[in-house]
């Protein structure tokens, strides 16, 4: 009830969503770990206004996948979030404040008479939502491992972690990644027998914040001071108490869904030579969101996305996705495809789809527009609004009162 008065007090002040003076700060969600976290938006913007002095505006999202996407465009001056988006962040211009919970160990648990990963090979897998943390272990550990998530004939993807225990010994699943703590306490209490087949090194536990390098050193220190005190308990998550090792982080980002350094049939080119094909007429294709686009895209570059909804892996089933707009190019000509670097699959993808459809020439931009920011070489913007970003609370500036 509080949470809603709060927001609705926050509408009943300002009704205009966030400006591109605004500060803006992201509290990312795993809905499968923080089904009962009641975050109130409006109180967490109100203190830091206060701290900066400056409008603050906060966006809340559960769609982790689209945040991690906007890690690599560093779109959010903060990050309140899972290790998984913060370790992503550190890897593009961001600095660890702290987490708010000690070290987390993940462990892949399976029915009792599997021996190994490969003994589970066409069964079934009990994970939460494709890119929570859970999931993103799974897939990092498997990987590890000499496995896939396509070792096995079903993945079911649910909000509630610990169903995933139940389902094992039901006999519903044959197994699923669940923290540590959780499987201790569930073989004590029900007598289980599941076994443990892979375990995580240490991950960073609850959420993490992380803070843009480029904001002004000040605002960074303040920011950092009131983080670290008591009074920086961020509303419905807690307090930073908890400074993992950074080499945690590290880890958890070289669990990452990167794409391949190669794709047979498919020339993968540098910055400097997308720029020698430009020169020569070849078309530029950005497969990213329309927000990204409009907002700064390589010069010349045309926008046909690319809609992922598969698995971020070689064996990724194209049928899943939509990429209809690549009827619109010529088979016969040329083609370079891009996004957000070797974390985004979405440029693979198309161009092994456009491939499969008979294009002659296709290339693969695998270090994207970050790449062609690094070289500093032209890029424009456009004056489509953008309209899929998350739905913030209103904005509050510094003169805020409680």
């Amino acid at each position: 009830m509080r949470f809603r008065i709060a927001l609705t007090l926050a509408a009943a002040i300002v009704t205009t969503g966030a400006t591109a003076a605004d500060f803006k700060v992201m509290v990312a969600i795993d809905p499968s770990d923080r089904e009962s976290m009641v975050i109130s938006q409006y109180e967490i913007q109100r203190a830091l206004a206060k701290v900066i002095g400056a409008p603050v505006v906060v966006f809340k999202s559960q769609d982790l996948g689209d945040v991690m996407r906007s890690t690599r465009t560093g779109e959010y001056d903060i990050y309140i979030a899972p290790a998984h988006v913060a370790a992503s962040a550190l890897g593009h211009k961001y600095t660890l404040i702290g987490s708010t919970e000690a070290d987390d160990i993940y462990e892949l648990v399976s029915r009792p008479a599997a021996k190994s990963p490969i003994d589970l090979k066409g069964g079934k897998l009990y994970l939460t939502q494709q890119d929570s943390v859970a999931a993103y272990m799974a897939r990092g550990m498997l990987n590890e491992s000499g496995q896939s998530l396509k070792m096995f004939q079903q993945v079911f993807y649910r909000n509630t972690s610990g169903a995933g225990l139940f389902a094992i010994d039901a006999g519903l699943v044959d197994a699923t990644v669940a923290k540590r703590p959780d499987v201790q306490a569930w073989v004590q209490t029900k007598n289980s027998k599941v076994a443990v087949m892979l375990s995580s090194r240490p991950v960073p536990g609850g959420m993490s914040v992380v803070v843009k390098n480029d904001l002004p050193e000040a605002t960074r220190k303040k920011l950092e001071s009131w983080f670290l005190s008591p009074a920086g308990a961020l509303a419905g998550i807690g307090r930073i108490t908890h400074h993992s090792n950074p080499a945690n982080y590290k880890y958890v980002a070289s669990l990452g869904n990167w794409t391949p350094s190669l794709l047979p049939g498919v020339t993968v080119v540098t910055a400097s030579e997308v720029v020698a094909l430009r020169d020569k007429g070849v078309a530029i294709v950005d497969v990213r969101i329309g927000k990204e686009y409009h907002e700064r895209h390589i010069r010349g570059a045309v926008l046909i996305p690319y809609g992922e909804k598969s698995l971020k892996d070689v064996a990724f089933d194209p049928a899943m996705d939509e990429f209809s707009g690549v009827e619109k190019l010529d088979p016969l000509q040329p083609v370079i495809f891009h996004c957000n670097g070797p974390e985004c699959w979405k440029s693979y993808k198309a161009a092994k789809v456009a491939q499969a459809k008979g294009f002659k020439n296709v290339y693969w931009f695998r270090g994207g527009f970050p790449e062609w920011e690094r070289n500093g070489l032209p890029v424009e913007s456009s004056a489509a609004a953008a309209t899929n970003a998350p739905v913030p609370a209103a904005p509050v500036t510094a003169a805020a009162k409680s």
